[in-house]
This record gives structure tokens, C-alpha cells and sequence, in this order.
């Protein structure tokens, strides 16, 4: 009668009890996520989509997988007469962007700015405009690591922050973080370290370049243990898996056609809205068509409006700006003022949009 190694069965046992205690780590960061997203007051709308496959994971069963994109002019910096001010303006778009769970940004050129009654191009605000943007979506620990030093950041840490779900501190627990590639040298083979904004560094099963950022799901999150472990994942996974918004994108545009030929989608935007106090009233616009797109598209014009960007455009043909969107809406057609800010016509066109979004997506 054979006798079994005690060495070969403490080694057997040994591993059945590490993946028992990955699974209770995976169930356990599963659950705070949960009770993270409840507190939502969307998704806590939607507590009726988790299905519990009992074996103590959860899963959502549905979540709206459209994205929402807005457009705006670099122009409407030069608006602002000091740099204080510049940066005031950005960081108002960036707050409505992050309130309204904006997808991406647009920055584009719309050709209206003037300096001394000289028509010139906007392309440095362009620049500084997106440069701000991205800084603020950025997590308050990675900005050090990827935003070097810069004249245009100079009082971007005045600016109120977004407090978005990913900019999380040391203390949140959360399945998924937003980190940056360390060059600090692994193993050959053993995939790279990623700062995640803990106190340690996390390893991930692929070699990335160093300095590049990306999305982490983590396996582990006790500080206590050796080493921490997690996968790099696509920066959509936190909202398709959790409902939970993840910051917006944000892309530069040398010419207001720009805006429509180069969407990072390959079907393009298959719903378009164009924003003037020369649209239609949005109270009468259909609200069945707020229900069948999977990518909107919302542009707003800067202080002389779309009709002067489409004049700027030598590559666009049409006469009329209203023909190159599915809709052309006046979001406040009782304003009180000659005219809205757009700044100001970002929140007050979001604020509708989206309420007629919700109400269709539920």
C-alpha cells in the first residue's frame, strides 16, 4: 500500500487554499464596488440590474452603452483677458463635462478669433484649452507623472476639481484604478509595475512602455501582502461592467469638418446636434430620436456662433449650418440676456439633453 508524500500533499494543500483566498479577495472587492455604484443616484435607479449568480459574484445585467460627445471652440479663451480667467473657463467646461458624464471632449478651430480687428487662427487656444482639460480628468496622483511643468498649468491648481469615481484616494477601495507605467526594472517576462496611486506599486502580466497610462483591474488591494496583482483592461470596463462613469477623452480639431470625419468611432456619430439661438426650440423637438443612437455628437458654436465656423471651413459647401446636423436647437429660446455664454450654454444644453436621455433609456 502506497503512502503519500507529506511534502507533495502539504504543496497540494497549500494551493487549494491561495485560490480560495483569491476567490474571498475577488468577492469581497466585487462587493465594495457595489455598494460604491448604489450610492449613485443613477445606478441607484437601476439595483434591479444586478443578478446574483450565487456564488457570490455579482453582475450587471444591463447598462446603456451609448456615448455622449460635445464640440467646443478654442476661440472662447480669448474671450477671457488673463490667464487666471482662461483657466477659470476650462476648468467650468471640464466640471459640466464630468457633471453630465461627457464620453469626450472636442476642441476645435472654429477660425473666429480676432486680435486688433485681425482675423487669425485659435490653434494655441486649441492647445491650451485641451491641455487643461486633460490635466483636470487626469487623477490627482498621475498628474506629476504625465503633465510636466508648463505656463498654461500655472493656476490650474486653483480650479475647483471634478471628484470624479476615478480619482480615488489611498483609502478608497475600488476593482479598478487609474495608474501609470513605472520604469522601475522587473524580471524579464514578468510584465511591468504600474503606480496606481497605493502604496505600493502593481504588477501586471504585460510589458508596457513606461510613462503610458492605463486602466487596472486589481486582484488585490491589502497592503500587507508582498506584492500586489492586476490586469490592464480597456478604460470602458468600469462602465460596462459597473455603470460607473470613468472621465471623458478629449481630441483636438484643426477645421470645424474635423469634427465629423475624424470621430474615434468607426461608424461615426450616428446622432448630431447643432446648438444656436437660430435652431428650433428644444421643447418641440421628437424626443424618439434622444432613443435610437449609439453615438451623440452635441457642438457648440463660440461667440459668433456655427454660421461663422462654417465660413472659416473652405472644406464644407453647404450654405446653411443647420443641414450638417440631424438637429439644430435653441436650448433656451426665453433667455433674458443678447446673449448666453457658452460655457453657459453647455450646462443649460446638457441639463435638457440629458433629461430627455434618461427618461427614454430607462
Amino acid at each position: 500500500m502506497s503512502s503519500i508524500n507529506p511534502k507533495v500533499a502539504f504543496k497540494n494543500l497549500n494551493k487549494i487554499r491561495k485560490e480560495e483566498k483569491k476567490k474571498r479577495k475577488e468577492q469581497k472587492l466585487l462587493k465594495a464596488a457595489v455598494e460604491y455604484v448604489k450610492d449613485s443616484k443613477e445606478v441607484e435607479k437601476q439595483r434591479d440590474d444586478f443578478e446574483d449568480n450565487g456564488d457570490g459574484k455579482v453582475t450587471p445585467s444591463r447598462f446603456p452603452l451609448y456615448t455622449v460627445s460635445i464640440a467646443v471652440p478654442g476661440s472662447i479663451l480669448d474671450n477671457a483677458q488673463t490667464l487666471e480667467l482662461r483657466t477659470y473657463l476650462a476648468g467650468q467646461v471640464a466640471r459640466a463635462a464630468c457633471i453630465y458624464r461627457i464620453d469626450e471632449v472636442i476642441v476645435f478651430d472654429d477660425g473666429s478669433t480676432q486680435q486688433d480687428g485681425v482675423h487669425r487662427p485659435s490653434e494655441n487656444s486649441c492647445i491650451q484649452f485641451a491641455k487643461l482639460l486633460q490635466y483636470l480628468e487626469c487623477p490627482q496622483y498621475l498628474r506629476k507623472y504625465l503633465f510636466p511643468m508648463h505656463n498654461d498649468l500655472r493656476y490650474a491648481g486653483l480650479l475647483n476639481p471634478l471628484d470624479a469615481p476615478h480619482h480615488l484616494r489611498q483609502s478608497d477601495v475600488f476593482p479598478y484604478r487609474e495608474g501609470v507605467v513605472s520604469n522601475q526594472p522587473v524580471k524579464k517576462g514578468k510584465g511591468s509595475l504600474v503606480n496606481v496611486g497605493l502604496l505600493k506599486n502593481v504588477c501586471v502580466d504585460k510589458i508596457l512602455t513606461p510613462g503610458v497610462r492605463v486602466t487596472v483591474k486589481l486582484l488585490s488591494q491589502k497592503e500587507e501582502t508582498k506584492k500586489m496583482y492586476g490586469s490592464v483592461v480597456p478604460p470602458s470596463q468600469p462602465r460596462t461592467e459597473l455603470g460607473v462613469y470613468w472621465g471623458y477623452d478629449v481630441r483636438i480639431t484643426k477645421s470645424f469638418s474635423d469634427i465629423f470625419t475624424k470621430s474615434p468611432y468607426k461608424e461615426g456619430y450616428d446622432f448630431t446636434i447643432g446648438t444656436s439661438d437660430k435652431g428650433s426650440p428644444i421643447q418641440e423637438s421628437d424626443d424618439s430620436q434622444f432613443t435610437n443612437f449609439k453615438h451623440m455628437l452635441v457642438v457648440f458654436g463660440g461667440l459668433d456662433g456655427l454660421e461663422s465656423a462654417l465660413e472659416c471651413d473652405e472644406s464644407l459647401t453647404v450654405s446653411d449650418v443647420s443641414l450638417l446636423f440631424d438637429k439644430y436647437l435653441n436650448t433656451c429660446p426665453s433667455q433674458g440676456s443678447r446673449t448666453i455664454r457658452t460655457e453657459e450654454a453647455i450646462l443649460i444644453s446638457l441639463a435638457q439633453i440629458t433629461t430627455k436621455i434618461s427618461k427614454l433609456h430607462r
